[in-house]
């Protein structure tokens, strides 16, 4: 039976930067956690996945910015970070359930305006942008799974990465990186405001 790892040594192992030895401990020892809550309100398996990396993202970052003071227990917080994580999935998907509405009540009533069709588009190229600049392989994930629409399963296949869990952990690194970017351009801040005001 493989110890496990104190939460003086997972903090420790972040802030030294030995990330690769921090993730499989947490996964081993509170993924299970994470998931139980998903599935219990109203997730599948593959969205627990999903929160429990973004958690382990967020968590990670949390401990790099001194933000981790040792008050509450990993357990306890990485659960947090989970819970606020689905309830925030959650609410997008009743707002893009309720949008969708919308959209179906109002097809055919309206013509589509133009300007919102050139803001979307400009955003899109603005994306494409950011995303090249990050160079390979977040270039190429990113592009596969949100331009192309590919599965965890077939950029693995197409990329020949070892599997689905090392796709996922790159996406999210890659993801982080795109963030950033987008942080430090105002023009791609702009048209983000202005699509979404």
């Amino acid at each position: 039976m493989v110890p496990q790892a104190s939460d003086e040594s997972i903090i420790s192992g972040i802030l030294a930067g030995d990330i690769d030895h921090v993730v499989r401990p947490l996964y081993r020892q509170y993924a299970g956690a994470v998931a139980a809550h998903v599935i219990n309100h109203g997730g599948s398996q593959q969205d627990a996945d999903d929160v429990f990396q973004e958690t382990i993202v967020a968590f990670i970052d949390l401990v790099q910015k001194g933000r981790f003071r040792g008050e509450a227990q990993v357990k306890t917080l990485l659960v947090g970070i989970g819970r606020n994580i689905w309830l925030n999935e959650i609410k997008k998907k009743k707002s893009l359930d309720h949008r969708g509405e919308i959209f179906e009540k109002g097809k055919g009533l309206e013509e589509a305006d133009g300007s919102d069709i050139l803001q979307q588009r400009a955003l899109h190229q603005r994306f494409r942008h950011l995303i090249a600049q990050l160079g390979d392989p977040c270039r190429t994930i990113l592009t596969l799974f949100y331009y192309d629409n590919k599965s965890f399963r077939e950029i693995v296949s197409e990329t020949g990465y070892e599997n689905e869990q090392v796709v996922r952990n790159r996406k999210y690194k890659c993801m982080k990186d795109l963030a950033d970017l987008i942080q430090n351009d105002p023009e791609a801040m702009e048209q983000v405001r202005l699509m979404y005001i």
